[in-house]
């Protein structure tokens, strides 16, 4: 019963508007089958499956409103969440900021549902854990690894008509290989809609590689360098930029996109001219919902939302946010949109930054000089006005000279903003899927490493 069809779904929703007794009345309902099989020093140590079904509801009475949730779905079940919802609407304070419910919407459809992803038992599971596990043993290296699948459903509906459903499946794998002493770590993360797409043997190949590459390290000076972050580091700090593109921080003066003395950044030229940054729900290879989903539902996994998600059913549609360079949109809720005058969009499910034709390879035999980052790790804000982050190179962090890989180096801890970051562009590569997002490999010119570090 986790999966419920469209029909299933709006059956239900339709017998809990019924029992309504309130002005407005919303409610989200979702399902999924997860599965999983865990990894560590080349043992299976967990695996399992389970299903989830849960319904909210959410009452209002002028602006005042109250929500409540339920498992069971026995009508007498459900009117008493009504009731206990509207209870809880009634004793609650104001809210200033309410906006009433949407009217129906039309929304896009997108290809989030694969039923060979959806078909996966657990026989393939513990074949993804062998094809990641055998080349590690064969090699005298450890893996840990984390397989995950999800099959799921969101449907919303309200008072006043909206319906929105959308099915969609997941596939989530990463690993970290060690060497035997420990003095070696490299990693890889996969994802997708389709697990076709998946291959957990090459992949583990790659944290092999880096693994047995990335022992006797050298500690080298910190400083500014060209670096090369490969898709996964890219991401670690730009989703934290996509993240922050919310138009009422900026407009109340919290964001980088705040204007000192007043006002916002959009329409200026922020970054490099190649730098092009957009959403599209209907993108084939991070496909998402159509409607702004509730947090963690967004149809496809990962995901690159701001303030301006809110999970109430707007719809989601193809977004330029930079172009060229330019800040072209800002992510609003609604209340913020009709207070500034605008029509305003929901943040991003996910995001494709625009790449070039390049490879990695490709990258790393341009740079004279430079180092190679695998991911960071430990990100943390210091600065939210101007993007500034730190955090940890982690898991295969190399020297590059004359186009080489020449030797691993020490962790650095570093301090650096994707704003800066994006405007020291030397080139970028072809997107990859990262966490349901597309970014390219990028070469960075004055990446600031501050210090050393000992880990691994």
């Amino acid at each position: 019963m986790a999966i419920l069809t469209k029909e299933e779904a709006k059956k239900i929703i339709d017998k809990v508007l019924a029992f309504s007794k309130a002005d407005e009345m919303s409610v989200i309902l979702t399902g999924s089958r997860t599965g999983n099989i865990r990894y560590a020093r080349n043992t299976v140590s967990t695996s399992g499956e389970s299903y989830d079904l849960a319904l909210a509801v959410t009452a209002v009475f002028g602006k005042r409103s109250g929500s409540s949730t339920i498992n069971e779905f026995d009508e007498q079940s459900l009117e008493k969440t009504v009731r206990r919802a509207e209870e809880i609407a009634k004793l609650a304070p104001e809210n200033p900021e309410y906006m009433p419910m949407l009217e129906p919407q039309t929304y896009s459809e997108s290809p989030t549902f694969v039923q060979s992803t959806a078909n996966i038992d657990p026989a393939y599971r513990a074949q993804v854990a062998f094809d990641s596990i055998d080349p590690c043993k064969k090699k005298n290296l450890t893996a840990a690894g984390y397989l995950e699948d999800t099959t799921e459903f969101v449907a919303m509906g309200n008072s006043k008509g909206l319906f929105g459903y959308n099915k969609s499946t997941s596939v989530d794998f990463s690993v970290t290989v060690r060497t035997a002493d420990g003095s070696g770590s490299g990693y890889v993360a996969r994802d997708f809609n389709d697990t076709s797409k998946l291959n957990a043997k090459s992949a583990t190949e790659i944290a092999m590689q880096k693994a047995m590459a990335s022992v006797t390290a050298k500690a080298i000076e910190p400083g500014k360098y060209t670096v090369i972050l490969e898709p996964t580091a890219a991401l670690d700090l730009i989703q934290n930029m996509m993240r922050s593109i919310d138009a009422r921080s900026a407009d109340e003066g919290r964001s980088f996109l705040s204007k000192k003395g007043g006002g916002t950044r959009l329409g200026e030229k922020l970054f490099d001219e190649r730098v092009t940054i957009y959403s599209d729900p209907t993108h084939p290879d991070i496909p998402k919902a159509g409607f702004d989903t509730p947090r963690g539902r967004a149809g496809g996994g990962g995901g690159g939302g701001g303030g301006g998600a809110s999970g109430e059913g707007r719809p989601q549609e193809k977004t330029i946010w930079v172009d060229k360079g330019v800040v072209k949109n800002m992510a609003y809720s609604r209340y913020w949109a009709q207070k500034q005058g605008v029509k305003g969009v929901p943040s991003p499910q996910g995001f494709i930054m625009q790449g070039g034709t390049q490879s990695l390879a490709d990258l790393i035999k341009s740079t004279e000089k430079g180092i190679l980052v695998t991911r960071f790790w430990y990100i943390r804000a210091v600065d939210p006005q101007t993007q500034l982050y730190t955090g940890l190179t982690r898991d295969g962090t190399f020297y590059i000279e004359n186009g080489q890989i020449k030797f691993p180096v020490k962790n650095f801890r570093f301090n650096e903003s994707p704003v800066i970051m994006l405007n020291n562009l030397e080139a970028m590569g072809i997107p990859t899927r990262v966490n349901g997002n597309m970014i390219p490999p990028l070469k960075i010119r004055d990446f600031t490493f501050t210090s050393l570090s000992d880990a691994v």
